[in-house]
C-alpha cells in the first residue's frame, strides 16, 4: 500500500506553499541535487567521454523507458526516452501517416495541446497537397472517425480543463475504420492509470516533468506498439536511431524496435534527475495514487463551490472523465491567481479565463487542500486579486 506521508517527505516543498501546479512542472525529490552532483563529479568529471561505457549513459533512454513504461502499461523495450515532447510528436504522427498509405487527414480536438496542433500542421505541410488536419470539438471525435482519416491524434486529458477522452473505445472505434491512433499522455503519465497495450494503442507520447517531476526540460517519451516497432520509419533519421551508430555509415538503417525512435544525444544530467523521480514512483501503486487524487480533486471542488460562488467549475464534475487537475472559470482568473500565488498557494492560468490546479498525492493531502480553499476563498470574497500588479502578464502564466 502507498505511503503518502512517506513520498511527501521525499520532495522538496518550501515552507509556507502549497504547490497545486505539479500538472505543470512537478517539485524536486531531495535526492535530484545529491544523484545528478555525484554524476557529474564522479561520472562526467572522473571518467569524462567513457562515462557513456562504464556509467551506462548510452542506455538510459531505453532503461528509463521500460520504468515509465511501467506506469503507462507498455510492453518492456517499447518505449524510449529522449529530446522533446515536441519532436516525440512529429515522429509517432510522421511513422503513422507512413503505415496508413492512401490518406491524407490527422484528425484531432480543439481540446488538445496547441504544440501538437502545431507539429502535425507543420509536418502536413510539407508533404504537400491533400494532407489536412482536421480539428473536430472533444465530443465529435468519435463521430469523425471516417474511412478517409489517417491518424487520430489525442491528447488522453485535456490541458485546460482536465477532461478525460475514453482510450479504450477510441482506439477501437479507430481502428474499426482503419484509423492509426497517437495519444498524448502528457496529463495523464504519472496521473490516470493507462493501458496502451491493453487498449491496443499504436503510438504514444509524454513529458516527464509534470506528474513524473523530471524537473525542467525532462526529457519526453515515445511508445510505439510492438506490432509496429521493427516496421516504422522514423521521419527523424537521427544517428543515435541507426542500426550501428558508431560505423558512421553514410546511408541510414533504423535500429531494431524502439531503438530507431532515438534521435538526438541522450540529456544524461535530465535522466539521471528523472531517475531519483522514478525512484519515488518506485513506492507508489499509480492505482492508490488516481484513488486518492480522485477525493483530494473532489474535496476540493466541493469547498470551492461552497465558499466561491463566483467561481465556475471547467473541469467535468463526473470524476471518471476528469484526470487529476480541477479547473474553474473566471473572467478575472489571471489577477486572482496571481493574489492566490502570492499568499502562498501555487496554480496557474490558462487563457482565456481558466485558473487550474493539479492534485498529486505523492506530495499533496486533504490538509492541503483544505488550507488552499481558505486561501482562495479569501482573495475571491474579498477581492483581493484587484490590484493593478496582479493584472500585469508574465511571460508564463
Amino acid at each position: 500500500m502507498t505511503d503518502f506521508a512517506a513520498t511527501k517527505a521525499m520532495f522538496e516543498l518550501p515552507e509556507g506553499v502549497i504547490y497545486l501546479d505539479g500538472n505543470s512542472l512537478g517539485p524536486l525529490p531531495k535526492a535530484a541535487g545529491a544523484r545528478v552532483q555525484n554524476m557529474m563529479t564522479e561520472e562526467w568529471g572522473k571518467l569524462l567521454i567513457t562515462g557513456w561505457n562504464k556509467a551506462g549513459w548510452m542506455a538510459k533512454p531505453t532503461n528509463l523507458g521500460d520504468r515509465v513504461g511501467k506506469l503507462i502499461g507498455a510492453e518492456p523495450g517499447s518505449v524510449v526516452m529522449g529530446d522533446t515532447l515536441s519532436i516525440k510528436v512529429y515522429q509517432a504522427v510522421a511513422s503513422a501517416l507512413e503505415l496508413n498509405p492512401g490518406r491524407k487527414v490527422v484528425l484531432s480536438d480543439n481540446g488538445n495541446f496547441p504544440t501538437d496542433l502545431y507539429m502535425a500542421d507543420g509536418l502536413l505541410r510539407s508533404l504537400g497537397e491533400g494532407y489536412e488536419l482536421r480539428v473536430v470539438d472533444p465530443e465529435a471525435v468519435a463521430d469523425n472517425l471516417t474511412d478517409d482519416v489517417a491518424v487520430m491524434m489525442i491528447t488522453e486529458v485535456d490541458y485546460r480543463t482536465g477532461r478525460k477522452h475514453d482510450m479504450k473505445a477510441l482506439t477501437q472505434k479507430a481502428h474499426a475504420n482503419g484509423v492509426i491512433t497517437v495519444w498524448d499522455l502528457a496529463h495523464t503519465a504519472g496521473a490516470v492509470p493507462v493501458d496502451l497495450s491493453g487498449c491496443n494503442a499504436d503510438f504514444a507520447v509524454g513529458c516527464t516533468y509534470k506528474y513524473l517531476n523530471g524537473g525542467p526540460g525532462a526529457p519526453a517519451f515515445i511508445y510505439v506498439s510492438p506490432r509496429h516497432a521493427n516496421q516504422v520509419r522514423p521521419a527523424l533519421s537521427g544517428w543515435l536511431g541507426h542500426e550501428a551508430p558508431f560505423a558512421f555509415d553514410l546511408d541510414y538503417r533504423p535500429g531494431s524496435g524502439i531503438e530507431r525512435m532515438r534521435v538526438g544525444t541522450p540529456p544524461v544530467i535530465q535522466m539521471t534527475a528523472l531517475e531519483t523521480a522514478m525512484d519515488v514512483w518506485d513506492m507508489a501503486d499509480i492505482h492508490e495514487v488516481r484513488a486518492k487524487s480522485t477525493e483530494l480533486t473532489e474535496l476540493f471542488i466541493a469547498e470551492v463551490e461552497a465558499a466561491c460562488p463566483m467561481l465556475t467549475l471547467a473541469s467535468p464534475r463526473d470524476a471518471e472523465i476528469r484526470g487529476s487537475q480541477v479547473s474553474f472559470s473566471f473572467e478575472d482568473g489571471y489577477a486572482a491567481m496571481q493574489a492566490i500565488i502570492e499568499r502562498g498557494v501555487i496554480g496557474d492560468f490558462r487563457a482565456p479565463d481558466i485558473m487550474r490546479f493539479g492534485f498529486t498525492p505523492l506530495y499533496i493531502d486533504e490538509g492541503d487542500v483544505r488550507a488552499a480553499v481558505a486561501i482562495i476563498s479569501d482573495v475571491m470574497n474579498n477581492k483581493l486579486w484587484d490590484r493593478p500588479e496582479y493584472k500585469v502578464r508574465n511571460r508564463v502564466t
